[in-house]
């Protein structure tokens, strides 16, 4: 008996989908090559999307994002010029200039998946909200898109995060930016408070102050980047003051007040009650799954107090034949990660069944100097109680970066006492986002420290400073090598 379907999917010899193999609930960056992956190893699917293909990385987050600190960092060097000797005046920024170039990049990249699925029978898109709505007679789970009703015998849940406005006092009354509307912003703010000194907030104060804002960060942490060491936190708040950026930490935001042409903020810092005048400010204090409005309860899908999904390390749920990809199951919220749930899917519903969630996964933090980071942090290895040894070397010591003027930061490096296999790296320096991943290659490949220590490495690069780090942990503290840093030392 065929399972009556108000979709009207064709495949590829012109017959009509009475029913379809996979329905996946939003066209982030797991969602699209998931579908298109399926598809061509002859799965019937349908991609639904309510708004934007791509995502947030696409449409706000990463790809507009990089565009708008291309343009800062081009700012602050052409201001840097006198350093190397050269004389630049007059140097104007075009606030509007800079962002309608960096929603100009984002649409393009849009466009690209716009084009592709709008012309495709297999997958096939369907724009609107999707919602479950349990399952049919035959047990395929009935899935309503807008108006139209999809029966599907799997289903994939893509549908990412929202920016999480806290509920402060007044807070309500303010036209505040955030990581999905401040492509909308044209305006310069004069002064822009950043509420949250996470990885977003961090990123676009850096931004702002190089547009020409004055930019404060309130931060209800005790050091900004919580989840990163003290050591790299405090140097790079050191980094980010040295450009006006003002911090408050150990904030209680208590009330806020919308005025005609300001913004009061009224905060506690150190039991003081304090107040800031802005003229705009920039709420980055986290994510909010959108699993609010899914239709999980029509089939008891698990999710956490927060909105995540639960799943297992195959991306499935609670429920056979659910599965979840991307920020809502939780865990690492990047887009890499997100792109490697497309390739776990695609090896558990089409493939060997061989790949999992168990990975080694990069990140960076976007300031100008970048945070590379992977594996563990030396304040995990702490708590862990392993033994590791540890050392640092200064950027200010490489070759490289004294030659183009690049000589903040450092890398930080943890290796198994033991073993010398590589357990954490973080690369707060120059490129520390490309660099990493000379250890994240390493890791991966389960090699020593050996393999870095004994390689040639091209003079003269920053990658040097990769390997610089290695042959200090190699050697005894109070050796002395005009590549080896100045801190080492062993947690037991």
């Amino acid at each position: 008996m065929k399972t009556e379907c108000s979709l009207e999917a064709v495949d590829e010899s012109g017959e009509l989908m009475n029913n379809v193999d996979v329905i996946i609930i939003g066209g982030g960056q797991a969602g699209i090559p998931l579908a298109y992956g399926l598809a061509k190893a002859g799965k019937q699917v349908v991609l639904a999307e309510r708004k934007f293909l791509g995502g947030s990385c696409v449409n706000f987050g990463c790809t507009p994002t990089k565009a708008a600190i291309a343009s800062a960092k081009l700012a602050h060097q052409a201001r840097r010029a006198h350093e190397y000797g050269l004389k630049i005046s007059n140097l104007e920024v075009d606030f509007q200039a800079v962002i309608e170039r960096a929603k100009r990049i984002a649409l393009n990249s849009r466009k690209g998946h716009d084009n592709g699925l709008e012309k495709s029978a297999n997958p096939k898109l369907i724009r609107g909200h999707a919602r479950l709505e349990g399952k049919n007679t035959d047990g395929l789970f009935r899935v309503l898109v807008g108006n139209q009703v999809v029966h599907a015998k799997q289903v994939v849940l893509n549908t990412g995060t929202r920016s999480f406005i806290p509920m402060i006092p007044g807070l309500e009354q303010v036209d505040v930016i955030h990581a999905g509307n401040w492509l909308e912003n044209l305006v310069l703010p004069k002064h822009l408070a950043v509420i949250g000194g996470g990885y977003i907030g961090l990123e676009m104060a850096q931004f702002y102050a190089r547009m020409g804002s004055q930019v404060t960060v309130l931060h209800a942490g005790a050091q900004i980047a919580d989840h990163e060491d003290q050591d790299i936190a405090t140097e790079l708040q050191n980094l980010l003051e040295r450009e006006g950026i003002v911090f408050k930490l150990g904030v209680h935001i208590q009330s806020v007040q919308a005025r005609e042409q300001q913004v009061n903020i009224n905060f506690e810092q150190n039991t003081v009650v304090n107040q800031l005048e802005v003229s705009h400010v920039f709420v980055a204090t986290g994510r909010v799954n959108n699993t609010d409005d899914l239709g999980l309860e029509t089939l008891n899908v698990k999710v956490n107090n927060r909105g995540v999904v639960e799943v297992n390390d195959l991306l499935e749920t609670s429920v056979p034949g659910i599965f979840a990809a991307g920020d809502i199951r939780g865990g690492l919220l990047f887009t890499h990660t997100a792109w490697d749930d497309f390739r776990v899917l695609e090896s558990q519903l089409v493939g060997d069944k061989s790949k999992t969630t168990t990975r080694i996964v990069p990140y960076g933090l976007f300031t100008d100097p970048e945070l590379g980071r992977v594996g563990i942090t030396e304040r995990e290895a702490t708590a862990q109680r392993l033994n590791v040894k540890i050392a640092k070397f200064e950027f200010k010591r490489n070759g490289k970066a004294l030659e183009i003027g690049e000589t903040d930061g450092f890398i930080k490096l943890i290796v198994d006492a033991g073993t010398d296999q590589i357990l954490g790296a973080a690369v707060l320096g120059h490129e520390g986002a490309e660099l990493v991943h000379t250890y994240v290659t390493a890791m991966n490949a389960g090699a020593t420290l050996n393999v870095i220590r004994d390689a040639v490495f091209a003079h003269p690069t920053l990658q040097e400073a990769i390997q610089s780090v290695t042959a200090l942990i190699q050697s005894t503290p109070g050796e002395s090598s005009s590549r080896q840093p100045e801190l080492i030392h062993s947690l037991k």
